[in-house]
């Protein structure tokens, strides 16, 4: 360009029909504005002139036709790009050497495009179905059966168990119970409603019980000490007559003797030993 300005601002010479440079303000000419001013091509590392196009990123310069792939030397003037280690690529280039492939398709997912990410595997946004509707999947809850992606309504319409107490989906754990599934905080003792998952419990008439109930409504009571006869555990009892005792109560009334497995007489209620019975 040419200028009503006189001087060069660090030369000090004529600009008058010459081109020259302007910087705050100040005239210089070309020769000196480029050895004052002209940034360091990242390529070539000659000055980038001011008759030369300089392309700029994060920084650093490039003469226009240094602006290339690394890999392909392609040019990257106006087109995509990006950077690994302040290496410039283009997004083919790129892809090949770092893009991640999606789990389901097995093709790049190309630098700039949306992938979803779940349980450390990657997908294309149009690859992360429901594996039944087909339905994009994006950030809705989902559950996995035998590595495949299922929207909520659909797995529970084609595989979840339906609570027998309920009524409602199980979508994970539960009990099973007379070949019933339960959620474990609907599997409840029929008496005190206490949660008998884990927990030793009893059945009567297809109903859970725990112990403490099962005793108080069913268990016969011992004789002797008019505790609850459970036998849980393997305990023994005896019977007679419409009335049980624990092994460990089944004794003389008198005496005290175990009579586990020996001869006794009765007098009214009471048991004896047959010493103390014969006296």
């Amino acid at each position: 360009m040419t200028s009503s300005h006189t001087d060069c601002h660090f030369c000090l010479q004529p600009l008058r029909g010459r081109k020259f440079a302007l910087r705050e303000e100040n005239a210089y000419c070309v020769p000196c504005y480029d050895s004052l001013y002209a940034n360091p091509c990242e390529e070539c590392k000659q000055p980038i002139e001011c008759n030369s196009k300089d392309l700029a990123y994060k920084g650093r310069h490039w003469h226009e036709g240094c602006f290339r792939c690394a890999k392909c030397s392609r040019s990257l003037v106006e087109k995509p790009f990006a950077a690994k280690d302040e290496v410039l690529l283009c997004t083919e280039c790129y892809s090949d050497e770092y893009s991640s492939k999606c789990f389901h398709c097995q093709k790049t997912i190309m630098p700039g495009s949306r992938k979803m990410e779940f349980k450390g595997s990657c997908w294309h946004e149009s690859c992360f179905v429901c594996q039944y509707c087909r339905q994009p999947l994006g950030t809705k809850p989902l559950i996995t059966k035998d590595n495949e992606n299922y929207c909520v309504p659909c797995f529970e319409k084609q595989f979840a168990h339906h609570c027998y107490a309920c009524k409602k989906v199980i979508t994970s754990g539960g009990v099973t119970y007379h070949d019933q599934p339960w959620h474990k905080e609907c599997f409840v003792c029929a008496g005190c409603k206490t949660q008998l998952s884990g927990q030793r419990f009893i059945s009567k008439d297809e109903y859970p019980y725990c112990v403490d109930c099962f005793s108080k409504f069913y268990a016969k009571k011992c004789a002797a000490c008019k505790n609850p006869i459970t036998a849980l555990g393997g305990a023994k009892y005896i019977s007679f007559e419409e009335r049980q005792w624990h092994g460990e109560c089944f004794n003389c009334v008198k005496c005290s003797l175990s009579l586990v497995g020996q001869e006794f007489l009765t007098q009214q209620n009471d048991i004896l030993c047959h010493e103390c019975g014969s006296a």
